[in-house]
């Protein structure tokens, strides 16, 4: 039970308590997330209908692709008990904060950056990473917000980021076949069959690498690294004599001259709005059994949240309406996200959109789309007309990394110019369609690496081999992330300012019948 200062401050406790069997859900003891009393930011209630088949482990009843094939699922089990005893990783407080922030990218108040690793590595777990990747977000953020005139929804791809699903479940190298890598949290890179066995006792370290990212996140955040005062220091050692390098100083000592006259105005520099920074992370939703454990009934609202990340999705390949993950995601408090592609039909959207939002909340669902330039161009018009008719609420977001992936010597990589004409596309076709670009979607990495060709960083075909480190997908590097965020801003002023002239030709309209 909480006690009374922590009541009042809203500080999260874990508490754990027996609860009723019902036809929901099984008697046990269960560690319940407790959280600050909401503003009533909740996706529904919990006596909503559509709760009425749903519980933590109804996913269960249905097909769930991209599951590993563990050899001994006894010890699954043992590894997840051991999991469902832990502190949650996040609150459900932080999640409804989050819904009401997303909330407004639906309507253009607001924009998403959403951006890491494609895949979170056990090995490559270190302070300075973490430290590098939030300070690049951080960077990112300034640039569309100076630039934007809007707020920017900070969303980390960690403390969470390990499963990978597979188009293939076998590799072949050499004439060996092996089952293929699915992420550290299953099994190793190493290409050889003992590293491709899954082990579950992979999930409890995923658990504590997330919660060690989580806690120096969380002090990073709220610690006085974060503060806008401290905005010309954000820089990266390596691209001190890069473009986009200075670029940034030179946006960073307008905001610091901006900052300084505000404080000769009288703004308080001491305030959380000038110290603090609110920072989110995110997942794919894949590994069913590491989220189950993680799922726990939050005490204030009643709804159970998915206490693995504040936001979680639903990939392109697991996003089947009678599937376990959609069935998961639907009956959880969290904001969510669902990944599509052109294959999307809009018919099939508007369904899915109904099922994970059956309320139609704004700020609970947000739809990314990854399609590469073209085929964006020819297919999300009929989504966003299709789900505008609906009358649905979604924050669109642009994925521009999966739909432009290929091989070059020998190595996966992506084209920025690629990526940047996907951007280029999705925000053209929302200014068409008169809907909202909500967000951005990015695997990028803190790190110096050469994964993706081109942009203001300049790497070849050659230098691919130099400074490739990515288990998984390749990244776009800090020059070519924060390259993005500047066209990113520019879009974001164009919109602010077509906006701004409509109005104005409105009113004056507005003046003339008079």
């Amino acid at each position: 039970m909480q006690t009374a200062k922590a009541a009042l401050s809203g500080a999260p406790l874990l508490a754990a308590r027996p609860r009723a069997t019902s036809s929901r859900r099984a008697a046990k003891v269960t560690p319940r997330a407790v959280a600050e009393p909401p503003t009533q930011a909740v996706p529904f209630t919990s006596d909503a209908d559509h709760l009425a088949k749903w519980s933590s482990t109804s996913w269960r009843n249905y097909p769930a692709l991209q599951q590993p094939a563990y050899p001994d699922e006894e010890v699954v089990k043992q590894a997840c008990a051991e999991i469902a005893g832990f502190p949650p990783l996040v609150f459900a407080g932080e999640c409804r904060t989050l819904q009401e922030r997303l909330a407004k990218c639906a309507t253009g108040e607001a924009f998403i950056l959403q951006g890491g690793d494609c895949a979170e590595a056990f090995s490559q777990f270190n302070a300075n990473r973490i430290r590098d990747l939030f300070r690049l977000i951080l960077q990112m953020s300034v640039v569309m917000m100076f630039g934007g005139g809007v707020p920017v929804v900070k969303l980390g791809r960690l403390a969470g980021q390990f499963a990978k699903p597979r188009s293939a479940n076998t590799e072949t190298k050499d004439g060996v076949e092996l089952p293929c890598y699915r992420g550290d949290i299953i099994n190793g890179p190493e290409f050889t069959e003992a590293a491709r066995i899954p082990d579950p006792w992979r999930l409890v370290k995923a658990y504590n690498q997330s919660a060690a990212t989580l806690n120096l996140l969380r002090g990073f955040a709220t610690g006085g690294y974060a503060g806008l005062d401290r905005v010309t220091k954000w820089n990266l050692d390596f691209m001190a004599n890069s473009d986009e390098g200075k670029a940034y100083t030179d946006l960073a000592k307008r905001v610091d001259e901006a900052i300084s006259f505000m404080g000769a105005c009288g703004l308080d520099m001491n305030s959380s709005v000038m110290k603090e920074t609110e920072f989110y992370v995110s997942h794919e939703c894949l590994l069913m059994d590491y989220e189950e454990a993680l799922t726990r009934e939050d005490s204030t609202t009643g709804l159970w949240y998915g206490c693995s990340g504040h936001f979680l999705w639903c990939g392109e390949r697991t996003r089947q309406l009678d599937n376990a993950h959609v069935e998961f995601l639907r009956g959880i408090g969290n904001p969510i996200g669902v990944k599509v592609s052109d294959k999307m039909d809009p018919s099939e959207l508007v369904a899915l959109i109904a099922t994970l939002n059956p309320e139609n909340t704004p700020g609970r669902l947000a739809v990314i789309v990854r399609m590469g330039a073209k085929k964006l161009r020819d297919n999300l018009p009929q989504l966003i007309e299709a789900v505008s008719q609906a009358g649905q609420v979604v924050a669109w977001v642009c994925d521009p990394m999966h739909g432009n992936t290929e091989e070059v010597s020998g190595f996966k990589t992506r084209r920025y110019d690629n990526i940047r004409a996907e951007v280029e596309a999705f925000f053209d076709v929302h200014e068409e369609c008169g809907s909202v670009p909500g967000g951005i979607h990015l695997e990028m990495t803190g790190d110096n690496v050469t994964e993706c060709i081109g942009g203001g960083a300049a790497v070849e075909d050659t230098d691919l081999s130099s400074r490739y480190h990515t288990h998984c997908d390749p990244r776009l590097n800090a020059e070519q992330a924060l390259e993005m965020s500047f066209y990113v801003a520019s879009r974001l002023r164009q919109r602010r300012e077509r906006i701004a002239k409509e109005k104005e030709a409105k009113g004056n309209k507005q003046v003339l019948l008079y």
